[in-house]
């Protein structure tokens, strides 16, 4: 059953992306939306009994904020604001004490207290950023031309709409900016697939960054989603302006280092880019220029990585593994170390769990071993310390395997 509705989500089609269609279909594919920022962050609604409503952000954490990004094709969870941080919303509070344990594909399949029941006020909106945010400023568009109810039936199939239920045409939501793809669009009503028509579509390529122990969700191996899979990058004159465009279109802040000869472990599939050239001001990195889509001339060992500022945590110094090393701390534009007063296995096991490992900045460290990041913990303060560098904190994670 489609709904008519003013206003559709943005969409993605298996790597595919429609940011605003000139073809307009009146259907409504999701129960969730986030609402009064941008398609990626914002107060969580979600659809219920006919009308959108907000969730109590009782219990609420990056668990139940991860379902939500991935069910928005959102990337993963980065912060869950507090306090109705993105404006309160109206209606119903449909959602209060949502508990998800992360992996639910939908976030009314996560324990809550049933719909409509809650104990709120409306400055308890819940809210969520993801990793996923895009820049949406350009857009790509259909012509509306020939548009009838036998390509929005193909559409909503194709998101799981159901039945069209009309075509507005004339730009009935608005007219949208950029290049025009499409035009005389002609469906029979039966494809499963929109681009079963044609041949010319858009593809926005996706950046994450991946490897094993060591990488993080701001640091990592740098992989490409392109033609349906993910591949890797070739390090051929990769540096830190071509990082610079990865860690901004990460939200991962700016580029720190560039470690070479697969740092974060070789990855599989496609080497999709070699010879990245960015000028450091591009919004993505398939907007660089580069030898073209599967053309290179590279090794496994010259996977392309990064470290960008949003990662305050490293292990350096051993020059043979990445989970173990001397801890250093990202703080005021620079990397320092911590001493190792009072440092024990309480204290590193926050720094494992930080790298996802399973000047000196701080001293006197006292963790109980359940922070989520070093700089949680009791210290003395950052830059106040009675220390000499010959008494730098050091670390060995369990994530790191070795055999000599």
């Amino acid at each position: 059953m489609c709904f008519s509705v003013s206003s559709l989500p943005f969409t993605f089609f298996n790597g595919y992306i429609i940011k605003y269609i000139l073809c307009y279909v009146f259907c409504l594919k999701g129960m969730i939306r986030l609402a009064g920022s941008t398609r990626c962050s914002g107060r969580v609604e979600v659809y219920h009994n006919n009308s959108w409503g907000t969730v109590c952000d009782d219990g609420w954490d990056l668990n139940d904020a991860e379902v939500v990004c991935r069910e928005l094709n959102c990337g993963s969870a980065l912060k869950v604001p507090t306090s109705a941080h993105f404006g309160a919303g109206t209606g119903k509070i449909w959602l209060d004490h949502v508990t998800c344990s992360g992996n639910e594909s939908s976030l009314t399949e996560c324990q809550h207290s049933g719909f409509g029941s809650n104990t709120c006020e409306r400055g308890q909106d819940a809210a969520v950023i993801c990793s996923g945010e895009r820049d949406v400023g350009s857009s790509n568009e259909f012509c509306d031309d020939g548009w009838g109810l036998n390509d929005a039936e193909v559409v909503c199939r194709q998101l799981n709409c159901g039945s069209a239920l009309e075509a507005p045409r004339s730009a009935h939501f608005g007219a949208g900016t950029g290049q025009i793809w499409l035009d005389h669009v002609t469906c029979s009503g039966n494809e499963s697939s929109l681009t079963d028509n044609f041949h010319i579509f858009w593809l926005i390529d996706l950046i994450r960054l991946a490897g094993l122990a060591g990488s993080t969700r701001c640091s990592g191996r740098v992989e490409v989603h392109h033609n349906n899979s993910w591949g890797t990058v070739c390090d051929d004159g990769w540096d830190l302006n071509d990082a610079e465009v990865v860690c901004r279109e990460l939200n991962c802040g700016s580029a720190l280092k560039v470690p070479t000869s697969a740092h974060f472990g070789a990855g599989t599939g496609k080497i999709w880019l070699d010879h990245v050239t960015c000028s450091g001001n591009e919004s993505s990195l398939t907007e660089c220029q580069h030898s073209g889509f599967g053309s290179n001339t590279c090794e496994r060992g010259q996977d392309a990585a990064v470290i960008c500022s949003a990662v305050s945590v490293i292990l350096t110094g051993s020059g043979l593994t990445r989970c173990s090393g001397r801890v250093e701390v990202y703080h005021n534009n620079s990397w320092g170390t911590v001493c190792d007063d009072g440092w024990g296995l309480n204290d590193a096991e926050v720094v494992c769990r930080q790298l996802n490992c399973g000047s000196i900045w701080l001293d006197h460290v006292t963790c109980s071993g359940n922070e989520s990041s070093l700089t949680e913990c009791q210290h003395s303060g950052f830059g106040s310390n009675t220390c000499e560098h010959g008494q730098d904190a050091a670390v060995i994670c369990s994530g790191e395997k070795t055999f000599r």
